[in-house]
């Protein structure tokens, strides 16, 4: 017998998220060995008269491929995934397995092919731009080991979050986006960081489950070469099977012209896999007030509490300042207190404190008034 709150999690994933219609096909591509969300999926998008279509996969098969994998090969296996996403209105993914390091000891050179002529053409350029989409980890040991938690207190965690009533986030994030729409000059500042850049007249995106689950973010994007200054992220970040930790970029008119971490080289290897992934393609705030602490995962990461996220690579084209990369990586800097604080302004205008929205219309995004 299913889960009860697994059953809710599939009905709000198909009704909400992607809202299936009638006679569309519905992609659930799933990562690991869980199956429970999986079969509720299936029977979901039936009910709803959608087809469901099912791919199942595991990371360290994805390793023994591209260990293997020559250029040739890799673009044929992509030929044929991209006509299938071609056929698909709607998509699902659901993340899980056992090690988040799978990828960890694949040559870079086998990721930049798997990037250029896998990953970009069939999900940055065709899914997220050509169907309707939502993103999900799934609650298993490996994450609770991630999170510091046990497994069953890890499970109740993750239904709270992913559960959230998005309806009423969504309706506390429209003062937000009203002023995002309209503010031309965005200072960030925190220990390491002093950071300005313009988003005049690129436009605001709402997150309230429909792309993410979780969710709660509402993001645009800089005007291309107007990011000046330093930034310093205080969240660790897996990027092909490899943790970062404490990223640092220096930029100079757009371009990230130094960048530092715990693993320099690779850090750097990554910011070259082509002109765009020097430059930025997403700014967002996080307000999701179940997340609180890092776990390693970019779908948590990016949502939590006092948070902000400033990627490099490719841009959206929703809030578009027109880079273009096979490298989108979300990279997270808290400034909740007790990661060392910090502040938002919009055209000089303190917007959020330490974490805390401090605007009056803002403050139905604090946390106390989410949950």
């Amino acid at each position: 017998m299913h889960d009860p709150r697994i059953r809710k999690l599939a009905q709000n994933l198909v009704s909400h998220s992607i809202n299936v219609q009638p006679g569309e096909n519905v992609l659930i591509d799933m990562i690991g060995s869980e199956r429970d969300l999986a079969k509720c999926l299936v029977e979901e998008v039936a009910k709803r008269g959608g087809r469901p279509f099912v791919e199942t996969s595991d990371r360290s098969v994805l390793r023994a491929m591209l260990m293997n994998a020559t250029e040739e090969q890799i673009k044929l296996w992509a030929s044929f995934d991209l006509k299938r996403m071609e056929a698909m209105q709607g998509y699902i993914a659901i993340r899980s397995g056992e090690n988040v390091n799978a990828l960890a000891d694949v040559p870079g050179d086998k990721m930049r092919l798997y990037d250029k002529y896998y990953r970009h053409p069939i999900h940055s350029e065709r899914r997220v731009k050509h169907t309707k989409w939502v993103v999900l980890r799934y609650p298993n040991d490996a994450m609770a080991q991630l999170a510091n938690t046990s497994t069953e207190a890890f499970e109740d965690f993750y239904f709270d979050v992913c559960n959230l009533d998005y309806g009423k986030m969504d309706k506390a994030m429209e003062p937000l986006r009203e002023l995002m729409d309209r503010t031309d000059r965005v200072r960030i500042t925190a220990p390491g960081t002093d950071l300005s850049f313009s988003i005049k007249g690129i436009g605001s995106i709402k997150c309230a489950g429909e792309k993410n689950i979780p969710d709660g973010e509402l993001y645009s994007c800089p005007i291309r070469e107007s990011v000046q200054g330093t930034i310093t992220y205080n969240t660790p970040s897996v990027y092909s099977g490899i943790t970062f930790e404490n990223i640092a970029f220096t930029f100079k008119d757009g371009k990230i012209v130094e960048a530092t971490s715990n693993q320099t080289d690779k850090l750097n290897e990554v910011l070259d896999t082509d002109e765009g992934a020097r430059y930025i393609g997403e700014f967002s705030l996080g307000f999701n007030p179940y997340i609180l602490h890092p776990m390693k995962d970019t779908l948590f990461d990016e949502k939590i509490a006092g948070s902000l996220h400033f990627t490099p690579g490719q841009a959206y084209e929703d809030a578009d300042n027109g880079n273009r990369s096979a490298v989108h990586w979300d990279l997270v800097l808290i400034q909740r207190p007790e990661y060392g604080g910090g502040d938002v302004y919009f055209d000089d205008v303190l917007i959020r404190k330490n974490g805390l929205f401090v605007l009056p219309e803002l403050l139905g995004l604090n946390p106390e008034n989410l949950k």
